[in-house]
């Protein structure tokens, strides 16, 4: 009986061994680590992988999250330098880089970052004019990502970004921004329609110009087109003529030519004299000087007539 109650304290004791083995062994994932702390001591950090925590002694003091963190705080009242009270939201992008100093380093972190953020967007709006903290973005997110990351530092925490989520001004200074708004697109659109207008009237102005520079152009070489065309007719006519009175003149050289060469005699020369004094007197001359070797041929000639009527 005493052996079989020795097996079972001793299973009992191999059963709790084991429990005890097994449920200290830890797996720590990806992106996270584990604060360890040994008889309420700092021990140690564990990363990523396997590793044995001793029973009763060691405990696990925080999981941390390694990855980038995200953080929507609610709309902060804010003042302008020109006293104009507003409220802006802003987010903020963090990752822990040291879990030993954010498990120590400060009681609650995100209540610490909130109000860090609240009270650096409040230092720095307060240096800025409406206007100015409606345009300046970029250099507000600037300015408070640094204030924060010098302050967490010694938290283990890296700010990495910080927007600038909404920036809501009050309700009236919102109607006046608008009706400024209208009023400049009003404006532009009546720069823009007074520029189309002119563009036009210049457009339509070039093509009137362009329409009669072509026109005079055109008006230009119809002239000149017509006064080389009857410079050439002229040029023809003058050609023509030329050409006329040169035939006219070699036929008469032909014929003195062949009235030479057919050697003729006094009396046909006479007689030929007689048929240009003929036609001469066509009646159209007053007064006819008759050669007096022509008269002779006249009387000869109405002496044949004569004759021949006789006869």
């Amino acid at each position: 009986m005493e052996a079989i109650i020795n097996v079972i304290i001793i299973a009992i004791v191999i059963v709790i061994l084991i429990s005890l083995v097994v449920t200290n062994i830890r797996i720590v994932p990806q992106a996270r680590a584990y604060v360890i702390e040994r008889l309420g001591a700092y021990k140690g950090t564990w990363q990523v992988g396997l590793h044995f925590k001793i029973p009763l002694i060691d405990k696990i003091s925080r999981k941390v999250s390694l990855k980038e963190k995200v953080i929507d705080f609610p709309p902060q009242p804010v003042i302008t330098k020109d006293n104009v009270t507003m409220e802006i939201d802003t987010v903020v992008y963090f990752q822990i880089t040291d879990p030993k100093l954010y498990t120590y380093g400060v009681e609650s972190p995100m209540d610490a970052i909130e109000n860090l953020t609240a009270t650096t967007l409040r230092n720095i709006i307060g240096e800025l004019e409406l206007d100015e903290s409606l345009t300046s973005r970029e250099h507000i997110n600037t300015k408070i990502r640094m204030v924060l990351d010098e302050a967490t530092d010694p938290w283990g925490i890296k700010i990495n970004r910080v927007e600038v989520k909404n920036i809501t001004p009050p309700r009236d200074i919102q109607m006046a921004m608008e009706k400024q708004m209208r009023a400049e697109r009003e404006r532009r659109e009546a720069i823009l329609r007074a520029e189309g207008e002119k563009k036009s009237a210049v457009l339509i102005a070039e093509g009137n110009k362009e329409a009669m520079i072509l026109e005079a152009q055109a008006s230009k070489e119809s002239k000149i087109l017509e006064a080389e065309a009857r410079k050439e007719a002229a040029i023809r006519e003058a050609e023509g003529e030329a050409e006329a009175i040169r035939m006219v003149q070699q036929a008469t050289a032909d014929g003195i030519r062949m009235l030479v060469e057919s050697q003729p005699n006094k009396e046909v020369i006479a007689l030929q004299s007689l048929n240009s004094f003929e036609k001469a007197a066509d009646g159209k001359a007053t007064k006819i000087i008759i050669p007096s070797e022509i008269s002779g041929l006249a009387g000869l000639a109405t002496s044949l007539k004569e004759l021949v009527k006789e006869d």
